[in-house]
C-alpha cells in the first residue's frame, strides 16, 4: 500500500501518459478506399486530460512530460494537484525547520536560516512567474506573483488571524483574558485573547516592513514615469536591508528578552519589598514634604536587625522577601536577597549597615515615585505610589511573557533528527522548485480559459496551497486557550507576513528590475498597505483583543478583493 503522500505523484504519472493513433495521410489517394475518418489529425498526441473538451489548442508541457491543458476544468484539476504538492512542500519545510530548531536552538540558524524557509514556496512561485519566456510574456505572468504576495498577506492577517482569535478566546477580566476560562460564549466585549508585549513588537515590525511598498509607489503617486525603474531599485535595496535587519533581530531577540525579563524581575523585588516595608512601618515612609522619612526607615532597620549587631545578614534579609509572591516571577528567596545586596551593599561585605539600608530604601522610594510621575504633590495619598508601582511592575512582567518555567527537553538522538530534518528540507525544496512553474502555467491557462484575471486566481487559490500548513498549525496552537500559546501564534502570523513583505517582495522587485518590467501594481500594493497597517497598528497598541476585533479582520478580506476590482476595472488603475 503506497503512502498517501505519494498519491498525487502517481496520479501525475498516469496523466503524463500520452496516447497515439495511427497516422492518416493528409493526401488523398485514388488507391485507397475512404474509411470515414479521412482528414483526421496527423499523428497528434492526445493526453487524457484533452478528453474534457471537444477541441483543444496545443499547450506546452512543463519539462516536456508534465500534463497541461487549455480547458477550464482541466486546469482546475491541475491547480488542485500542483497546489497540493506545494502544500506538501510547505509542510515538509515547516516540519524540517522545527526539527532543526530543536537541535540548534533559536540562535544564528534559527534567526537567519529558518525564517526564510517558511517563505520559500511563495518566493519560488514568485520567482518562476517572472523568469520564463520573453519580457512581454513575463510582464503578464508576474500578476501571479503579486497576487500570491498580496493573497498570502491578506489571508494570514484576516481569515487566519480572526479564526485564531475565536478558537483561542477566553473570558476577559480586568482587561486581560483569563487562561482556560471560556464561559461567556461569543460575547463581543467580554471574550477575547491576550498576548504579551513581544507580540506587539512583532506587529510593529510587520507594519514597518511595508516601507518598500511605499517607496516603489512614489513615482505613481507623483504621476512620474521617468523614475519608476530607479524607484524599484531603491525599494529593492531597502527591502533587502530590512530583511537582514529583521533576521539579526530574530537572532538577538531571545537575548534581549532575557535581559528585559531580568530587569523586570529586579523591579518586582523592589516593589514587593517596598510594599512589605509599608505594611510593617511604624509610620509613613514619606514625610509631608515628599521626602523619605529617615526615622521610620531607622525603626524598620532595627526591627529587622534581630540580633542587634547593627548589620543585616542574609538570614535577617530573608524577612524582607517574605510575602512578595516570588513564585509569580519564577524567582527564589536567595535570588531576591542577592538583588537587594546588589543595590544596597556599597561596601561589598555581604551585609548591610544602617547607612547603606537608608540609602538603598531612599533610592528605591524615589525610583517608585518617578515611575508614576514626579509632578504630584506630597500628601496623605503619597503612599499610593507604592501600590501603583507594584501593580505597574506586575503588569509589565505579565506582558513580557516569562518563559523561564518552560521545560526544554533535549533531543535523544541529534544525529538521527538532524538527518531527518535535512531530508525533509531537501524534499520540500525540491518539490517547491519542480512544481512551482507548472502551477504558475496552470493558473495562467485557467485565466485564459475563463477570462478571470490571474491576480484574483492567485490571490484566492495559491495562498491556500502555500500557507495551509501554517494556518492549520496556528489555529490548533491557539485553541490551547492560554496567553503563551496565543502570543506565539500571533507572533508567528506577524512574522510570516513580515517575511512575505521582505523576502518575497525582494524576489519580486529583483525580477522587475533585472528584466526591465513595468511596475504597474498600484491597487495590489494599496491592499497590502491597508491590511498590514490596520492590523499592525491594532496589534501594536493593544495586547488584549475582544471578539469584536475579529470583525475588522474578517471584513478586510472581501474588502481587499472589491477594492482591487473597483480600482482596476472601474477606475482603470491597471
Amino acid at each position: 500500500m503506497l503512502p498517501k503522500a505519494y498519491l498525487p505523484v502517481v496520479i501525475l504519472l498516469i496523466f503524463c501518459t500520452a496516447t497515439y493513433g495511427r497516422v492518416i495521410s493528409d493526401q488523398p489517394s485514388s488507391d485507397l478506399v475512404s474509411d470515414g475518418v479521412h482528414g483526421g489529425s496527423s499523428g497528434r498526441e492526445h493526453g487524457i486530460i484533452s478528453l474534457f473538451a471537444e477541441t483543444e489548442e496545443a499547450c506546452e508541457q512543463s519539462y516536456g512530460f508534465l500534463p497541461c491543458t487549455k480547458t477550464a476544468l482541466g486546469n482546475v484539476f491541475l491547480i488542485v494537484v500542483y497546489g497540493y504538492l506545494m502544500f506538501l512542500a510547505a509542510t515538509y519545510l515547516s516540519s524540517g525547520s522545527e526539527l532543526l530548531l530543536e537541535i540548534l536552538g533559536p540562535g544564528l540558524i534559527g534567526g537567519l536560516f529558518l525564517p526564510a524557509l517558511g517563505a520559500l514556496p511563495d518566493a519560488m512561485l514568485i520567482l518562476v512567474s517572472g523568469v520564463s519566456g520573453t519580457a512581454a510574456a513575463a510582464q503578464g505572468q508576474v500578476s501571479v506573483g503579486i497576487g500570491l504576495l498580496a493573497g498570502s498577506t491578506v489571508m494570514l492577517l484576516t481569515a487566519i488571524w480572526g479564526t485564531c482569535c475565536i478558537v483561542g478566546k477566553c473570558d476577559i477580566q480586568n482587561s486581560v483574558a483569563v487562561d482556560l476560562r471560556d464561559t461567556k460564549g461569543l460575547s463581543m466585549t467580554g471574550s477575547g485573547v491576550t498576548t504579551d508585549i513581544w507580540t506587539s513588537y512583532a506587529a510593529m515590525i510587520m507594519a514597518v516592513s511595508v516601507i518598500p511598498f511605499i517607496v516603489v509607489q512614489l513615482p505613481q503617486l507623483f504621476h512620474s514615469t521617468s523614475g519608476r525603474h530607479l524607484a524599484v531599485l531603491i525599494a529593492l535595496i531597502i527591502s533587502l536591508s530590512l530583511l537582514v535587519s529583521y533576521c539579526l533581530y530574530q537572532v538577538f531577540q531571545p537575548w534581549i528578552q532575557t535581559r528585559r525579563l531580568a530587569y523586570v524581575k529586579h523591579k518586582h523585588v523592589i516593589s514587593g519589598i517596598l510594599k512589605h516595608l509599608k505594611k510593617h512601618a511604624l509610620g509613613r515612609l514619606f514625610t509631608d514634604h515628599g521626602t523619605p522619612n529617615i526615622q521610620v526607615i531607622e525603626k524598620l532597620f532595627n526591627a529587622i536587625d534581630e540580633n542587634g549587631d547593627g548589620y543585616l545578614s542574609h538570614s535577617e534579609l530573608r524577612a524582607l522577601v517574605v510575602g512578595i509572591s516570588l513564585e509569580e516571577i519564577n524567582l527564589d528567596e536567595n535570588d531576591a536577597i542577592a538583588k537587594v545586596l546588589k543595590d544596597f551593599d556599597t561596601s561589598s561585605d555581604d551585609k548591610l549597615d544602617l547607612t547603606e539600608f537608608i540609602a538603598g530604601v531612599e533610592k528605591w522610594l524615589y525610583e517608585a515615585r518617578s515611575s508614576n510621575g514626579s509632578s504630584r504633590e506630597a500628601g496623605p495619598d503619597t503612599m499610593k505610589y507604592l501600590d501603583d508601582f507594584h501593580e505597574q511592575t506586575r503588569m509589565e512582567h505579565s506582558l513580557l511573557g516569562d518563559t523561564s518555567d518552560e521545560i526544554v527537553e533535549g533531543v535523544e538522538n541529534p544525529r538521527k533528527v538532524a538527518i531527518k530534518a535535512a531530508l525533509l528540507l531537501l524534499l520540500g525544496t525540491i518539490i517547491a522548485a519542480v512544481f512551482a512553474d507548472p502551477l504558475v502555467d496552470a493558473v495562467n491557462n485557467f485565466s485564459s480559459a475563463t477570462s478571470i484575471p490571474t491576480f484574483f486566481i492567485s490571490f484566492i487559490a495559491l495562498p491556500l496551497a502555500t500557507n495551509s500548513s501554517e494556518a492549520v498549525s496556528a489555529i490548533i496552537f491557539a485553541s490551547r486557550k492560554n496567553k503563551k500559546s496565543t502570543s506565539l501564534t500571533f507572533s508567528e502570523l506577524y512574522g510570516a507576513v513580515t517575511m512575505n513583505n521582505l523576502l518575497c517582495l525582494s524576489v519580486f522587485l529583483a525580477i522587475v528590475y533585472i528584466r526591465g518590467l513595468t511596475w504597474n501594481f498600484s491597487s495590489e500594493v494599496l491592499v497590502i498597505l491597508i491590511v498590514c497597517v490596520v492590523m499592525g497598528v491594532l496589534g501594536s497598541i493593544r495586547t488584549t483583543f475582544p471578539l469584536w476585533t475579529c470583525s475588522i479582520a474578517f471584513l478586510l478580506y472581501p474588502l481587499s478583493l472589491v477594492l482591487v476590482y473597483v480600482l482596476d476595472y472601474v477606475f482603470g488603475w491597471s
